[in-house]
């Protein structure tokens, strides 16, 4: 953690250069120039500016204020990374917080003027902010040259790992079909070009794959798809024989800093062009206007990327048994060895990580692990350190929220163990959480149904003792690409309202915290599929379960479970086992046949 003189001085050097360039604040959101959500280290510049570490949040910075934004999954953690240094934590979704744009329109005065870097802002994001500050004829003005990184020493360089193919065998359609797709859809729109900033998009289009960002295998790029032609600018230093071979004359590679001039070229042609406002920096739109007829709506690979198609899903499915296997032998793992004392979350989350390595097409960790025992697991993203660590040793809930990165798919699962007796409380809670998962991994519903309309099935059980969890219920994972993918979402937080559809593929994890003693949370992967009607409509979908492994038992409270809960369950462990079973030894599988003892 750095230390909070650091944080303040750093403050105070941004606020010196705010003066010089004419600015009353200056906002610096946690992302990037591709609007990701977990970013490289060198445009982590949020998180050097506050020492704010998640994964969302923005800053505001003013001559005599300093703000952080972040939602609930941080609040815990905010307090305690930006204690101390001046800045003031805002909590999103709470009904007495106001937005960045009202808490800047409110903070200055008529004539003063806010910076921003464009090229770190959504087109979307700079119109909403113009028409905030318009009431108060505050000024927004453009600073190209980054303030942060002028007073940023030592700032990591840009990463230049190896870009791979991705093999058809695993993602089961050429990228040649994919663009012809595109080309479909522009041609429809009357576009002469779709602009492509979106990393995963761009990773699912192309057939790539890359490591410049942890966790994530995609590789930092820009694309250019017209009805003819496919541009692709990356570090060419990144580039290797392979990807030459496997894009062939079908793709013109160029050199990532030369995106912006060949983008200005495209722009003389005075053509239609596409962009999504939410992905597309304002920097960009700033490359195309006044030339180009701008389309503003979702790029169409957001959609092709979200619907699996029975390759990926086959795929997916076998490594969710590998990942299922590791699961079940870290589990069997950390009952026997957590007795004699000398267990911890970090090595907990090591031991972790070298099961998950072991198996066949493992390429790394989806997201960093929440290893999370007493009352850090009501930390929502809890991360262990060296600082942090804690034995994990008498009773409370241990709580697990992990996934890798293979090549056949990406997984995400969170189990809670309870380490010696539980209470009573827990118990209920647990059971509770565990009904509310069940009601919606059973959900039967017609097409056109959104995940908002689903989320309340999760809820109920916690809402009838007037109790509930910040996140979201679910979200949309990737295949060997970002683990929270949009559209798909099961939240009613968030403004995504798209229809869920089959070979979607996203996660059911309701949970529950209670501050300063435990966390509960039990997450599976589901696919949406459909069922055999021929009327279209009256058709109706329901999930698929993909994840494989036990949900801990000795926290239920029996009772509290319907018939129907419970055979949901017991039908669920016996699916666990006989698929997991022959991937064990002796020992591991014994565990696994007590583990799943019916309900």
């Amino acid at each position: 953690m750095i230390h909070k003189e650091i944080i303040r001085k750093r403050i105070t050097s941004l606020r010196e250069l705010m003066k010089t360039s004419g600015i009353s604040a200056y906002i610096i959101p946690g992302t990037d120039p591709h609007q990701n959500e977990y970013i490289p280290g060198l445009w982590k510049r949020r998180e050097w500016i506050s020492g704010f570490t998640g994964s969302y949040g923005d800053i505001v910075i003013t001559d005599k204020k300093a703000g952080l934004w972040t939602d609930s999954r941080y609040y815990i953690q905010a307090e305690s990374e930006i204690d101390n240094t001046g800045i003031t934590l805002y909590k999103l979704g709470l009904p007495d917080t106001k937005s960045i744009n009202k808490w800047c329109e409110d903070e200055l005065l008529p004539g003063e003027s806010i910076g921003i870097d464009p090229a770190l802002f959504s087109g979307e994001r700079v119109t909403d902010l113009k028409k905030s500050l318009k009431n108060k004829t505050i000024e927004l003005i453009f600073i190209e040259q980054n303030l942060v990184d002028r007073i940023w020493e030592e700032q990591p360089a840009f990463p230049h790992e190896k870009v791979e193919v991705h093999l058809i065998s695993f993602c089961g359609e050429s990228y040649q079909d994919k663009l012809m797709r595109l080309r479909e859809k522009l041609t429809e729109e009357g576009c002469g070009f779709h602009v492509m900033t979106s990393l995963d998009s761009i990773a699912w289009l192309f057939n790539i794959r890359g490591s410049d960002i942890d966790y994530n295998p995609l590789v930092i790029a820009y694309a250019i798809v017209t009805p003819e032609k496919a541009e692709l600018f990356m570090c060419l230093d990144k580039i290797t024989p392979e990807v030459r071979e496997h894009f062939g004359e079908n793709v013109a590679l160029h050199d990532y800093k030369d995106f912006k001039d060949h983008l200005s070229i495209h722009a003389q042609s005075g053509t239609k062009v596409w962009i999504d406002p939410k992905k597309t920096s304002y920097d960009i739109i700033l490359h195309l206007l006044p030339a180009c007829k701008i389309l503003y709506k979702e790029s169409p690979v957001i959609y092709y990327k979200a619907i699996k198609n029975t390759t990926e899903l086959s795929c997916l499915r076998n490594a969710q048994v590998r990942d299922g296997a590791a699961m079940v032998k870290f589990l069997h793992w950390l009952e026997e060895t957590v007795p004699a004392g000398i267990v911890t979350e970090v090595s907990a989350e090591r031991k972790l990580a070298e099961y998950r390595q072991q198996n066949d097409l493992f390429c790394g960790l989806s997201f960093q692990t929440i290893s999370a025992f007493g009352d850090h697991g009501a930390i929502v993203h809890y991360s262990s350190s060296e600082k942090t660590d804690r034995l994990i040793t008498g009773n409370g809930l241990y709580l697990v929220d992990s996934g890798a990165q293979y090549k056949d798919g990406t997984t995400d699962i969170t189990r809670t163990i309870p380490i010696g007796t539980p209470t009573d409380e827990q118990r209920e809670m647990f059971t509770r959480v565990l009904k509310g998962h069940i009601s919606l991994a059973s959900a039967v519903f017609p097409k056109g149904t959104k995940g908002i309309q689903l989320d309340t099935l999760a809820r109920k059980p916690l809402w009838d003792l007037r109790c509930d969890y910040g996140h979201g219920t679910g979200h949309g994972v990737g295949f060997f690409l970002n683990v929270h993918e949009l559209p798909p979402s099961i939240s009613y937080r968030n403004g995504v309202i798209r229809d869920l559809a089959p070979g979607m593929v996203c996660t059911i994890e309701p949970g529950f915290y209670k501050k300063g003693e435990y966390g509960i949370r039990i997450e599976n992967m589901v696919t949406v599929a459909g069922n055999d009607e021929d009327d279209e409509e009256n058709s109706f979908y329901y999930f698929k379960i993909l994840t494989l492994c036990p949900i801990d038992t000795r926290c239920i409270l029996p009772s509290l479970l319907t018939d129907g809960e419970k055979k949901f369950l017991n039908l669920y462990h016996r699916k666990v086992a006989e698929t997991l079973t022959p991937l064990l030894d002796s020992d591991c599988a014994a565990w696994l046949k007590k583990a799943i003892m019916p309900v």
